[in-house]
C-alpha cells in the first residue's frame, strides 16, 4: 500500500496533458467536497494569528475570489479551470475567516471579575449534578448588588449538601451566594490547548466555588426555549438518579441528557483508556440508535393497520417520524458540536430517504461540515470536531471501497453468511473509525488506545440494542412515573459496559504515550487523510503519503525543556528517563497532567540535593543547576538567596519569587515574568537559550487577558 502511495506522485506528474484531462474528469463531482477542508482551513487560520486582523479581512478575500471564479466560468482550457478550482478554494477559505470574524464580533466582550469573595445574584441557567455536589450555571449576575449585570455567564461549584433534596433551585430560579470567582485558566504551556478560548466562544465569563450555602431569593419559571430544555434535562437526570445507584445513574444520564459531569472520574478514565470514551460523548451512534428505534417503531406501528400498509407512503413517514425524535434527542442532550453534525446529515438521509435517493453520501458530510463551520466556526480547532469528521469521513470512504468485499462475504445469504457480515462490519466499523480519530486524539490528549476494536465490538452492540432502547422506553414513561420499568434494565445492560471498559483499560499497555505531533504535522496529515478520502481511483492512495509524514512529524519536533507555569507555582525540567517538578503549595495538578501528557515522561520532585544520573540535574539548598546535555546551556533554578557565583555556570535564570536583580546578565523567568507573560518554555540548545511565553504566543487577540501592569503604573 505504501509503495503504491510513493509511486502515485511522479506518475501523476508524468501524465501527458490530455491523460490529465481525464483523470481530472473522473474526479467530476468531488471537487465540492473540498470546499468545507478549505473553509476549516481559513478557520484554522484565523485563530492562528497573533493579532486581529481587520474586521473585513475575509470578505476581501473571500468575494474578489469569487468574482475573479465566475469570470472564469465559461473558460474551458484546461489552465482555467485549474485557476477557478484555485480561486473557489481562497474564496472558500476567506468564507471560513469571515465566519470566525463574525462568531467574534457576535461573543460578549471578557469583563473583569473581582479579586476577592463577593455576593453574586443570579438566575439559574443550568445545574450539574457531580460525583460529589452540584455547579450551577449562572445568568444575568449582579456582583455585589451592581446595577449592571455581568454580561456572560458564570459556574460556581457549590458546598456539598447545597442544592440538593425537594426545595432545590431549579431553572429560572434566582440564587444569591458567596463566592470566589476566577478566570478562565490560560494555557498550561505555550501552544497548549486554550481553555480561555473555548470561554470565549460559549459565553462564560468565569468559574468560582461558593464559601457558603446559596439562598434563593426568587421562585421563577424558565423564560425561553433554551432555559425550558434545560430545566427538563436536570429534570430527568434527577429521576435517573432517584432511581439508579451512582455509578450507573451517571452513565444513564449522560446517554439521555448529554451531561457527563456525574459520571465517576475512575469510570471515566476507564472509558477513555478502552477506547470507548465516544460512548460517553452523545452523537452519530446515539441518534443513529434513537433514530432507528423511532423508524422500527413508526414502521411497525403503521404495518398494524392493513390501509396504512397498503396506501401510505410508510418508509416516508416512518423517516420523518425518526427525524423528528433525532431532533428532540438533539436538543435534550444539548446540541454539542458531535450530535448537531450527526443531525445535519440525519437531515439529508430522510430527505434522500423521501426523494428515494442514497441516503448516506460523502456530499452530506461535506454539507453537514460547511453548516457547522459557519455556524459554530470556533468548534474547528476542537477534538470533537476533528475526531467526529474524521471518522465519519473515513467510514463513508472506506465503505465505498470495501463495499465489494462484503458483497462477496454475504454471497447467497446463508445464516452463517449473515452473521459473518455483521461480525465484518462491526468490527471494521470500529476499525475505521478509531484509525481515524486515532491521531486526533494522539494530539491532543497524548494517547495511544490499543484495545480499541475489540471493547467496541462488545460494549457498542450492548449500547445499541439494550442500553439505548431501554432509556428511550424510559423517557416515554416518565410522564407516567412509570420510567423505573425501563430504568432498572437500562442500569442492568450499564454494568457490563462498565466492566468492559475497566477489563480492558486494565490491560498491560492499554494506552501507551504519544509523542507530541507538531501542529504543521497534523495539518499534513489531515490534508493526507481528505486526500486519501475525497477523491477516486489510483490518486487517493497519494494520501498515505502525507498521513506517513504526518505521523513521522513528531521525530522533528522537540519538545521544551523547561516549563513554568502562569503562576511560577509548577516548575518542570525534562530529562531523557523523567520530569523533575518544583512544586509549591496550590500548583494546579492539570498543569502538571498537561506537562506529563506534552513530555510522554513520569514526574518526580526535584532532589533536594545532590546529581541525577547522567548529571542532568545538580542541587544543593540554595539552587539547582538544570543542564540536558554536556554541550547544552545550563539553567539555574533558585531556591534561596542566590549570588553571581551561582550564576557563573548557567545561561538562564528561573524563580518562583521575584528574581529581577539577582543575576544580571542571565536571560530571567521569574515570577514576575509569567506574571506579566503568561506560561513560559526554555528550549536549552547547543546554539543557546530560546524563550517562548504564552502571550507571545497567542498575541493580542479578543480572549486573551490584557497584560496586567504593577498598581503604582495603573
Amino acid at each position: 500500500m505504501l509503495r503504491a502511495a510513493l509511486a502515485a506522485w511522479p506518475e501523476l506528474w508524468a501524465l501527458p496533458r490530455h491523460a490529465v484531462a481525464a483523470a481530472l474528469l473522473r474526479q467530476r463531482g468531488r471537487y465540492a467536497l473540498w470546499l468545507p477542508v478549505c473553509m476549516g482551513s481559513g478557520t484554522l487560520f484565523y485563530f492562528s494569528l497573533r493579532a486581529e486582523p481587520p474586521g473585513w479581512a475575509g470578505i476581501a478575500v473571500l468575494l474578489p475570489a469569487l468574482a475573479g471564479a465566475l469570470l472564469l466560468r465559461s473558460a474551458a482550457s484546461l489552465r482555467a479551470a485549474a485557476l477557478r478550482g484555485a480561486l473557489l478554494a481562497v474564496a472558500a477559505a476567506g468564507l471560513g475567516v469571515a465566519a470566525a470574524q463574525l462568531a467574534t464580533l457576535r461573543a460578549a466582550p471578557v469583563e473583569p471579575l473581582p479579586p476577592r469573595a463577593a455576593w453574586l445574584t443570579g438566575t439559574v441557567i443550568g445545574i450539574e449534578t457531580l460525583p460529589i455536589g452540584t455547579r450551577v450555571t449562572l445568568g444575568a449576575v449582579r456582583v455585589d448588588g451592581a446595577e449592571a449585570p455581568l454580561s456572560r455567564t458564570v459556574r460556581i461549584r457549590l458546598r456539598d449538601g447545597d442544592n440538593e433534596g425537594e426545595g432545590a433551585a431549579a431553572p429560572g430560579d434566582m440564587l444569591r451566594l458567596r463566592a470566589m470567582l476566577r478566570a478562565p485558566a490560560p494555557p498550561a504551556y505555550p501552544g497548549a490547548w486554550d481553555l480561555q478560548r473555548d470561554a470565549f466562544f460559549a459565553g462564560i465569563g468565569g468559574y468560582g466555588f461558593a464559601l457558603g450555602f446559596s439562598e434563593r431569593v426568587a421562585t421563577g419559571q424558565p423564560a425561553g426555549f433554551a432555559l425550558w430544555v434545560q430545566a427538563l434535562r436536570d429534570a430527568i437526570a434527577r429521576r435517573i438518579e432517584a432511581v439508579l445507584p451512582v455509578d450507573q445513574a451517571g452513565i444513564a444520564a449522560t446517554l439521555l441528557t448529554g451531561n457527563p459531569s456525574a459520571i465517576p472520574a475512575p469510570d471515566r478514565a476507564a472509558f477513555r483508556d478502552s477506547g470507548l470514551a465516544h460512548l460517553l460523548a452523545v452523537a452519530g451512534l446515539h441518534i443513529g440508535i434513537v433514530m432507528g428505534f423511532a423508524m422500527a417503531v413508526t414502521r411497525l406501528g403503521l404495518a398494524l393497520s392493513e390501509r396504512a400498509a397498503l396506501h401510505w407512503p410508510c418508509k416516508q413517514v416512518a423517516a420523518v417520524a425518526a427525524l423528528t425524535a433525532g431532533g428532540s434527542y438533539m436538543l435534550l442532550t444539548g446540541m454539542h458540536v458531535p450530535i448537531i453534525r450527526s443531525f445535519a446529515m440525519a437531515c439529508l438521509f430522510t430527505l434522500a430517504v423521501v426523494a428515494g435517493r442514497r441516503a448516506i453520501s460523502m456530499r452530506g458530510l461535506a454539507l453537514a461540515a460547511a453548516v457547522l463551520i459557519l455556524t459554530e466556526p470556533a468548534q474547528v480547532p476542537g477534538v470533537s470536531f476533528q475526531m467526529s469528521f474524521s471518522a465519519v469521513l473515513v467510514l463513508i470512504a472506506g465503505y465505498e471501497a470495501l463495499r465489494p468485499n462484503l458483497h462477496r462475504l454475504y454471497g447467497n445469504g446463508a445464516a452463517w453468511r449473515r452473521i459473518g457480515v455483521h461480525v465484518a462490519g462491526l468490527a471494521l466499523t470500529s476499525l475505521l473509525a478509531g484509525t481515524a480519530s486515532a491521531p486526533f486524539g494522539a494530539y491532543h490528549f497524548g494517547r495511544w488506545q490499543l484495545y480499541f476494536i475489540p471493547s467496541n465490538m462488545i460494549a457498542v452492540p450492548l449500547t445499541a440494542f439494550w442500553v439505548m432502547p431501554a432509556g428511550l422506553i424510559a423517557l416515554l414513561l416518565m410522564p407516567l412515573h412509570l420510567e423505573a420499568l425501563a430504568l432498572v434494565p437500562m442500569g442492568w445492560g450499564i454494568v457490563p459496559i462498565v466492566w468492559v471498559a475497566r477489563v480492558f483499560a486494565a490491560l498491560p499497555a492499554a494506552t501507551l504515550p504519544a509523542a507530541p505531533i507538531p501542529d504543521w504535522g497534523m495539518i499534513v496529515l489531515s490534508l493526507g487523510m481528505a486526500w486519501l478520502g475525497l477523491w477516486r481511483g489510483k490518486v487517493r492512495l497519494a494520501g498515505f503519503t502525507a498521513i506517513a509524514v504526518g505521523l513521522a512529524s513528531p521525530v522533528a519536533y522537540r519538545p521544551p525543556d523547561l516549563l513554568v507555569s502562569a503562576d511560577a507555582r509548577l516548575i518542570g525540567f525534562r530529562t531523557p528517563t523523567r520530569v523533575y517538578v518544583e512544586e509549591a503549595q496550590g500548583a494546579a495538578s492539570f498543569t502538571l497532567d498537561e506537562w506529563t501528557q506534552l513530555w510522554g515522561l513520569p514526574a518526580v520532585a526535584m532532589p533536594a540535593r545532590g546529581t541525577t544520573a547522567h548529571g542532568a540535574v545538580t542541587c544543593d539548598a540554595r539552587a539547582c543547576l538544570l543542564r540536558p546535555a554536556a554541550d547544552a546551556p545550563a539553567a539555574l533554578l533558585a531556591r534561596g538567596a542566590v549570588g553571581p557565583s551561582d550564576c557563573a555556570e548557567a545561561d538562564v535564570l528561573v524563580s518562583a519569587e521575584p528574581a529581577r536583580r539577582r543575576c544580571p546578565s542571565l536571560t530571567l523567568v521569574d515570577r514576575f515574568t509569567v506574571w506579566r507573560q503568561g506560561a513560559a518554555a526554555v528550549w536549552l540548545e547547543p546554539g543557546g537559550v530560546r524563550l517562548l511565553t504564552d502571550r507571545e504566543h497567542r498575541g493580542v487577540r479578543p480572549w486573551v487577558p490584557p497584560e496586567p501592569r504593577p498598581r503604582a503604573a495603573r
